[in-house]
């Protein structure tokens, strides 16, 4: 059955806050921190001076991009709040706080258009078994009843979701809400603590019959309630908040409490509720599978880069205890050392000489520390409890800093940044020698270029990376080479003829010889293939030349004037001479697209593909996903680059995508033109 905590201190507590864009997140920790006596007062979002969402990047453009820790006390326990990014271009910032908190608070709001947004974050929470309550926000603007509501947002959570408080009408408006479980009504009073009052006379009913409905679905899990209701007893009031406790632990319901996070109203309620009935930290590491035989085990949630004090790993504490200068072992073995311990207040860090178990703390300057590691005092380390896989990146930059002189630090720069951000992808393009920072969108990336120029001081230009054109040939040839250079001394000579043919699309390249005769001896037969290899990086249309077979059939040498670089030289002039006759032709690389949609949207994903000259093959219902479409296409990789954007725009900002190579195809007309006049090569 479980027992409600009741009075009894339960430990450090981790409540992960979470739910879509705009819900309402920062605010509600606003208004907790305000309520808690952590600040002398709530502040607004557009006011800047919020304890969440302190970095510039976030206050630029109004939205979390980042997780924020933050600890209060309430009732004499600590409890840490982290408050998560709603866009999904942000999310794999909530991945690893979920795995070590208690509890998710789960923000929504009676808007239609979030429910997708809001079955992804329930998804998430069911991967990783975290039980949740479900704050219902901004119910002062809510016009349909709070029963319409839940009907609505029910179909994004896979365990029902209970009704624990009602609200108080009067006049049309919202003046209170009524305990369903302690048949209490309050009187909101704005960023104050509501006032206790009698259920009025016309809300009795309403009480009654949604206190029953809640009161079915506990009896779901107790039979002893079922039999109570069915001989209409009422049920001891502690039984009820018993099992209303089991069954949020147990991941068995979602209780909905609401409220109004800008004004205040309903968070002592939520507190309450999280203080006695979120599961505490035993229970969180037994569902990550922690051991607890005496040893410090510690999951690590965030990396954090600051300005004057270096590296900092925020962690939570499963087991055993964490001192300043303790030795701990990374998965593999290795050691590091604790160099300074604090608890976190958004950007504010206060000092510790020693936390324990439940606790969320920032370690300092460990510096092989990854997010997501399971760090432990036991020599040998320990395997992660958690696996986290970032989704395949779906928006790239192609960056590089304006001053030749900062490429060393930009690139220590961004390996921060992917360290900070695990989500983002750094490659080094080698045929364009570019730096390509891949994300989960727009603004991931362009925040991400905000902290290279603002927190990092490095200017840097941002633009499309290059689309890996390729180019072959349609038609064979054969073409004589012949390099012969004298200039006193011994003199260069190399002569070759070569055979030229395009190959099937795919084949690569093929190098071979039919000398006869020593004509070319086999000391330069590799050097006229390093000669044709080296032409092939760059063909008369510009880009790496692929598909295409050359043949040494004959030529000639000089016992005295002949070397491998005559005979290199003399192969690139062959090349040169016959690619340009040989009906050259580009060739674009063609990718196939997985496209994951909420299926009201799949029409209009369906129209976006064939404007960027995709071919739709084919749409299914999305497995596991009720109410999501798969639309698979084949599309051209330079049409894929800001694809996403179009994507977003036409779901709520929910869709995403994943792509892998397919094929190469020839590309004229146009379209080759602008391709080859962006690498400086006219047609």
């Amino acid at each position: 059955m479980g027992n409600r905590a009741g009075g009894r201190r339960t430990g450090p507590k981790c409540i992960a806050i979470v739910g879509p864009f705009a819900s309402g997140k920062s605010t509600l920790l606003e208004a907790i921190l305000a309520r808690t006596g952590a600040i002398p007062r709530q502040n607004p979002i557009a006011s800047g001076n919020t304890v969440s969402d302190y970095s510039s990047e976030a206050r630029a453009h109004a939205m979390s991009v980042e997780a924020t820790f933050v600890t209060t006390e309430f009732m004499g326990e600590s409890i840490t709040f982290v408050d998560c990014p709603g866009s999904i271009e942000f999310a794999f910032e909530t991945e690893p706080v979920l795995a070590a908190c208690d509890l998710a608070v789960v923000v929504a709001e009676a808007d239609e258009k979030k429910i997708p947004a809001l079955q992804l974050i329930m998804r998430k929470l069911d991967d990783f078994g975290v039980p949740r309550v479900l704050f219902l926000n901004k119910i002062e603007k809510t016009e349909a009843g709070v029963r319409e509501t839940l009907k609505l947002l029910q179909p994004t959570s896979s365990t029902p979701l209970l009704l624990r408080q009602i609200p108080m009408r009067k006049g049309g408006a919202i003046v209170g809400s009524i305990d369903l479980a302690l048949e209490r009504a309050y009187i909101y009073r704005e960023h104050a603590e509501s006032e206790i009052a009698e259920i009025p006379g016309d809300e009795k009913a309403r009480e009654l019959e949604a206190r029953f409905s809640m009161l079915e679905t506990l009896a779901d899990h107790d039979d002893q309630l079922m039999e109570q209701l069915l001989e209409e007893t009422e049920p001891p009031r502690d039984a009820v908040f018993d099992d209303l406790s089991a069954d949020l632990r147990g991941g068995a319901i979602t209780p909905v409490l609401i409220g109004s996070a800008e004004k205040g109203n309903g968070v002592l309620r939520l507190l309450k509720t999280i203080r006695h009935d979120a599961p505490d930290i035993e229970a969180t590491r037994k569902r990550l599978g922690a051991p607890n035989n005496g040893q410090t085990v510690v999951q690590v949630m965030k990396t954090i880069y600051t300005a004057h004090g270096g590296k900092l790993s925020v962690g939570r504490i499963l087991s055993g205890t964490v001192a300043d200068g303790a030795e701990l072992f990374l998965p593999g073995g290795a050691s590091a050392k604790v160099s300074g311990l604090y608890r976190l207040f958004g950007k504010d860090q206060t000092k510790l000489s020693s936390a324990t178990a439940g606790d969320t703390v920032a370690l300092g300057k460990l510096d092989d520390v990854r997010t997501g590691q399971t760090l432990t005092s036991a020599k040998g380390g320990m395997a992660p409890l958690a696996a986290f896989e970032p989704l395949q990146p779906v928006f790239a930059f192609s960056v590089r800093p304006k001053e030749r002189k900062d490429d060393v630090r930009m690139s220590a720069a961004i390996q921060r940044l992917s360290e900070e951000d695990p989500s983002l992808a750094v490659r080094h393009q080698q045929d364009s020698s570019e730096t390509v920072v891949s994300g989960h969108g727009e603004m991931h990336l362009r925040v991400t270029v905000e902290r290279l120029e603002g927190k990092n001081q490095i200017a840097v230009e941002a633009r499309p990376p290059a689309v890996p054109y390729r180019e072959t040939i349609r038609k064979s040839i054969q073409q004589r080479g012949r390099h012969k250079k004298q200039s006193g001394g011994h003199g260069q000579f190399g002569d070759v003829v070569l055979d030229i043919k395009p190959l099937p699309r795919g084949a690569g390249f093929e190098f071979s010889d039919t000398i006869t005769g020593g004509v070319v001896p086999k000391t330069y037969i590799q050097s006229v293939e390093t000669g044709v290899r080296d032409f092939l990086k760059s063909g008369p249309l510009g880009f790496p030349v692929v598909d295409i077979a050359v043949n040494l059939s004959d030529g000639s040498y000089h016992s005295v004037d002949s070397s491998d670089m005559a005979f290199q030289m003399a192969a690139k002039l062959a090349m040169k001479e016959g690619m340009s006759a040989c009906s050259p032709v580009l060739l674009e690389p063609i990718m196939k697209v997985e496209i994951f949609t909420p299926s009201d949207a799949t029409a209009r994903i369906t129209g976006i593909v064939p404007q960027r000259r995709g071919q739709i093959l084919g749409y299914n219902p999305r497995p596991g996903w009720p109410g999501w479409d798969v639309v698979e296409a084949t599309m051209p990789q330079a049409e894929i680059g800001n694809l996403i954007i179009e994507l977003r725009s036409a779901t709520a900002g929910v869709a995403n995508y994943r792509a892998s190579f397919d094929h190469m195809a020839e590309l004229t007309g146009r379209l080759a033109d602008d391709a080859m006049n962006a690498n400086g090569k006219a047609a």
